[in-house]
């Protein structure tokens, strides 16, 4: 991973690049996002602050997890401006998706657990089957292909 002399303060698109190990063209999406942000320089280049390194780093991280990028967005919109984010601002930030992150481990569990049988199964009944019916709970007000929309014939057919 190429090294960044201290005593430059802003990263083109490039450096940014090649030290988060994001695409450039992944960069121009977050920003058009507004993920991150750069100012431009007399020539309409884009430069972008040192803090933007673990800006990136946390949306990268994140998307991994399956946090949306609004959601993203919006905890970012949280950090300071005038300042590098520090341990305790990405604490805070990541407390409050703790609940979210620990329900889609549990959905994971199960999806490992119950794969196989799914596999096996073959027919991924929605009456039955316990990855898209968990325990049953359409069960009781409808059956299986009723859960994707009753289909009616058009105005003036008369099956």
């Amino acid at each position: 991973m190429p090294q960044i002399p201290e005593t430059i303060h802003e990263l083109t698109v490039g450096q940014l690049a090649a030290r988060s190990g994001a695409a450039v063209s992944a960069l121009h999406f977050y920003e058009s996002k507004g993920l991150i942000s750069s100012r431009r320089t007399s020539g309409n280049q884009r430069r972008y602050s040192r803090d933007t390194l673990r800006r990136v780093a946390f949306v990268r991280a994140a998307q991994r997890v399956g946090i949306p990028l609004a959601t993203i967005r919006d905890a970012l919109a949280e950090l300071p401006e005038e300042r590098t984010p520090d341990r305790e601002d990405w604490a805070r930030l990541s407390q409050a998706w703790r609940g979210v992150l620990d329900e889609r481990i549990r959905q994971l569990g199960r999806l490992r657990d119950h794969l196989t049988d799914c596999i096996g199964c073959g027919c991924l009944s929605l009456e039955t089957c316990v990855l898209s019916n968990p325990d049953d709970v359409f069960g009781e007000q409808l059956t299986g292909s009723r859960l994707l929309g009753e289909r009616r014939p058009p105005a003036g057919d008369a099956r």
